[in-house]
């Protein structure tokens, strides 16, 4: 596997499951929120997005970190060779986003852009909320769209990422 894409909810693992991955497979990670965010947590304009996203994953090997369904997913999903879905509790998804809002404040992430500090966000923790229910069925309809082909992992405990992990991919 050398094109991954790895989605889920906000606090789900994407970042520390793509680490590791980029790590073990020896890949380059691609977070998506570095390329959509500006500054101050300006969103990106959509073609200036989609051209960045074009332009990462280019090369012949990559792990994607995130989805930006109805923005990028349609390129992404299309080169990958390998979809990863966290399918994590919500209540465990929304309490890892607080528990990172209150104690990462003042740490660098590499998954988010300079200028665009962790900070306490209710509408962040809704859409963590409403992740399952709103945002997963609209990554499948895309997923089956336009990568149907591809090999699906879903992953739902740390034991069955650890097992993932522990693979020879």
């Amino acid at each position: 596997m050398r094109r991954i894409v790895v989605v889920g909810s906000q606090g789900s693992g994407k970042t520390h499951l793509s680490l590791a991955l980029g790590a073990k497979l020896g890949l380059p990670i691609i977070h998506l929120d570095t390329l959509y965010w500006r500054p101050g947590w300006k969103p990106s304009q959509r073609d200036d997005f989609r051209a960045r996203v074009a332009q990462a994953i280019s090369t012949d090997g990559w792990i994607v970190d995130g989805s930006y369904s109805g923005l990028c997913l349609d390129l992404t999903v299309a080169r990958a060779d390998l979809f990863v879905s966290l399918e994590r509790p919500r209540w465990f998804c929304v309490w890892r986003v607080l528990k990172r809002s209150a104690f990462q404040r003042r740490g660098l992430r590499t998954d988010l852009p300079a200028g665009c500090p962790e900070q306490f966000d209710w509408d962040l923790v809704g859409q963590t909320w409403r992740w399952p229910t709103e945002r997963r069925p609209q990554i499948e309809v895309e997923r089956l769209k336009y990568g149907a082909s591809i090999p699906v992992v879903r992953l739902r405990t740390d034991r069955q990422v650890a097992d993932f992990l522990s693979k020879n991919l």
